[in-house]
């Protein structure tokens, strides 16, 4: 070959390689870019798992989109770490973030298969992929999978990669990260892991469904017995260290994701109580890894679930359909307790807790009753009008159809009457009742302006966690005290970044507050919610609405207890003719008490008078004067006396009045206390006396009816 021609072929070779390596510049400058372009570090911050524990540290739930727990490099045995490079990328440490060997041999897969293969993507190719790409089999996809990966290699070094590749794999069975991995597998942390049980690990994400150990144990017996091999092939194991960990089983320990759905009312309140107070959304809620510590009682939150699922407690007209119910317990410093949103309640549905219904008679205590004593102007054992009257057109009516004329405020609250409520509402007045209730949380609108409020007829009616909040103003001496859900909670790092300032309000005075709690123990001892069986001190008021004649809308049981406060409600999202309630306030009642009875130590308790009140006694019952006896006697100085002793006294408490009538005219002789003999001196005896008893009540300044009169000789008694 002569100098010319070998001139022009040695140009043309040179020019060729200039050509292709600034073709290749381009290429490697245009994968940057794209690479760039695609490339967002917040897409690498992998999703972290929050959890729920009571104020002991147990683990009530975990809130997540992807259960993570990412996990450190430098904690996850090399051990590990080898077993996952062997299996998906053994050029790991020598590439720049795309494989061109690998590459070589996915191009030959797809010639001879036709279609589109998965295979030799490096470890940086996979993290691209499921950090910023989609599933979807394509040359284009592939190309920015190649730019972002090459572009990773330059943001982050070889061990930064591993670490976020490791943390966000997916195992199956909802398990992502190799820590999550461990514990959910071996019940362990990765830390702990052994070479056959990291083996087992770094052969699932190839296939997480097809190999699982759970439903596939003999496939992912054979490819973690491969993972082995390839370990002992590239010099991480020996020989004899391959065989024997080969012979091993897969050692499961399955540490399985339990589902508590007795929480899911109480975690939904979680959620929206982070996202109000915490300004916390629910997916950062999901994906942050939070630690939220929570009021809750898991004794009560049990409870109450079996409660719900018990039909004794639900009764309705339609045998289709049994009625809904809501219910909720908090400390009465406002902790949650528990909560139920429903029967058949599913994470994110509606939750009935929050639901406004119309009270009935539990808003009296609130309403009417609080109020009155606040005045100054009533008392407990204040005479309250029982009649039947009209109110312009408005009529309320006893449901036992009896009136008696008057009743103390004690035996009205007691057994519920309606008409002294009303009248009692009428005395303060209906601006009063609206500003007590508007002061507790439970707003009136325009619409609720009559008597009617003093029975729970409400436009829109209060939610169960408003009525047990309300009554906690009589559990804290008048204070009420704001419900909440979220004890304290920190970040991923354990940092506390909030925690619960629960506002609180002075409402009634504590005298009023303890004179309310004794007659609402009244209510439970001898009134209305005397339903079903307690040890535990309980104070509370039961409430209903009327549909029809043969059933209710609604049934009520407010209550508290010296430490916990909480409500009841029962009834269907929609009543009409063919369904109501057939059962009453008695079933929300024992459904409480089933509940209460399972709470460790309450009936330990006991409501305890605070200082500086007045106690309130038990109401005195005047017991008619059926039989007196009169008897002359010698009295003072040896003169003429009359004893006169009558039948025994049912109240020590009870004053007895003792007259004597002469043509008409009453003269009171004199008075005893809790006795039933009185003695008259200097008694004339020639005169003709009648004498009487009549008994008379301290607690309200009543007198009883007169007892038989006896008419006096004197000598005729000697």
């Amino acid at each position: 070959m002569d100098k010319s021609k070998l001139y022009l072929r040695m140009f043309q070779i040179a020019y060729f390689v200039i050509g292709a390596a600034i073709v290749g510049l381009l290429v490697y400058f245009f994968v940057l870019l794209i690479g760039n372009h695609y490339t967002d570090d917040e897409k690498l911050v992998m999703s972290r798992t929050s959890v729920v524990v009571d104020e002991q540290g147990h683990e009530i739930s975990r809130l997540y989109a992807e259960n993570r727990d990412p996990v450190a490099l430098k904690k996850i045995p090399k051990h590990v770490q080898d077993a996952f490079i062997v299996t998906e990328d053994i050029r790991f440490y020598k590439h720049s973030g795309i494989d061109l060997r690998g590459i070589m041999r996915a191009v030959m897969t797809d010639i001879v298969s036709g279609d589109k293969a998965e295979g030799g993507s490096t470890i940086t190719q996979q993290l691209a992929r499921n950090a910023y790409l989609s599933n979807e089999k394509t040359w284009f996809r592939k190309m920015k999978e190649a730019a972002i990966a090459v572009s990773l290699e330059r943001r982050y070094s070889k061990k930064q990669i591993l670490e976020m590749y490791l943390n966000q794999l997916y195992f199956g069975h909802g398990i992502y990260g190799v820590q999550m991995a461990s514990e959910f597998f071996f019940h362990k942390d990765v830390s702990q892991l052994t070479e056959e049980e990291g083996a087992l690990l770094a052969a699932l994400p190839k296939g997480p469904n097809g190999y699982s150990p759970i439903l596939h144990p003999k496939k992912a017996l054979e490819r973690r017995n491969l993972v082995l091999s390839l370990l002992q092939k590239n010099g991480y194991i020996s020989a004899e260290q391959s065989v024997r960990l080969k012979g091993t089983t897969l050692g499961l320990n399955v540490h399985k994701i339990q589902t508590h759905p007795e929480f899911d009312s109480y975690i939904d309140l979680v959620k929206e109580e982070a996202a109000k107070k915490y300004h916390i959304s629910p997916d950062d809620l999901i994906r942050g890894g939070y630690k939220i510590v929570v009021p809750i009682s898991r004794e009560a939150e049990v409870s109450s679930y079996s409660a719900f699922k018990n039909n004794s407690y639900f009764r309705g007209s339609n045998p289709k359909q049994s009625p809904e119910g809501a219910f909720v317990l908090m400390n009465k410093n406002g902790g949650v307790l528990a909560a139920q949103g429903g029967r058949n309640y599913v994470s994110g549905s509606y939750n009935r807790v929050n639901d406004k219904r119309q009270p009935g008679s539990s808003i009296k205590p609130l309403a009417v009753y609080g109020p009155a004593l606040e005045s100054g102007r009533y008392q407990p054992y204040s005479m309250l009008q029982d009649k039947k009257v009209s109110y312009g057109t408005y009529t309320p009516t006893n449901y036992n159809g009896r009136y008696n004329g008057e009743m103390t405020m004690y035996d009205a609250v007691t057994v519920s009457q309606n008409a002294p409520a009303v009248w009692l509402l009428n005395q303060i007045g209906i601006s009063r009742s609206k500003s007590y209730l508007s002061k507790m949380g439970i707003e009136l609108d325009n619409k609720d302006k009559g008597l009617a409020i003093a029975l729970g007829g409400l436009n829109k009616g209060a939610s169960p966690l408003q009525m047990a909040s309300a009554y906690t103003s009589f559990s804290n001496n008048g204070t009420q005290h704001e419900p909440y859900f979220i004890q304290a909670i920190y970040d991923h790092q354990g940092k506390r970044i909030g925690e619960a300032q629960p506002k609180t309000k002075k409402i009634f005075s504590k005298q009023t507050a303890w004179y309310m709690t004794r007659m609402l123990q009244s209510v439970m001892k001898n009134g209305t919610g005397r339903a079903g069986y307690s040890p535990v001190a309980i104070a509370g008021k039961t409430g209903s609405t009327a549909y029809t004649k043969n059933g209710l809308r609604d049934a009520w049981f407010v209550g508290y207890t010296p430490d916990t406060v909480g409500a009841v409600w029962i009834g269907y999202d929609k009543t009409d003719e063919n369904q109501y309630l057939t059962g009453s306030s008695n079933d929300a009642v024992r459904l409480f008490k089933s509940v209460i009875n399972t709470v460790p130590n309450e009936n330990k308790l006991a409501f305890e008078k605070p200082e500086g009140v007045t106690d309130l006694d038990e109401p005195i019952r005047l017991a008619g004067v059926t039989q007196l006896h009169a008897k002359g006697v010698l009295g003072k100085y040896a003169l003429p006396a009359l004893q006169l002793t009558w039948n025994e006294a049912s109240d020590k408490r009870i004053i007895y009045r003792v007259y004597s009538e002469v043509d008409g005219k009453r003269t009171l002789k004199g008075e005893v206390k809790g006795q039933n003999t009185f003695r008259i001196d200097f008694v004339n005896p020639m005169s003709k006396e009648n004498y009487y008893v009549v008994p008379y009540n301290t607690q309200t300044g009543k007198t009883g009816d007169a007892s038989p009169s006896v008419e006096i000789n004197w000598f005729s008694h000697l």
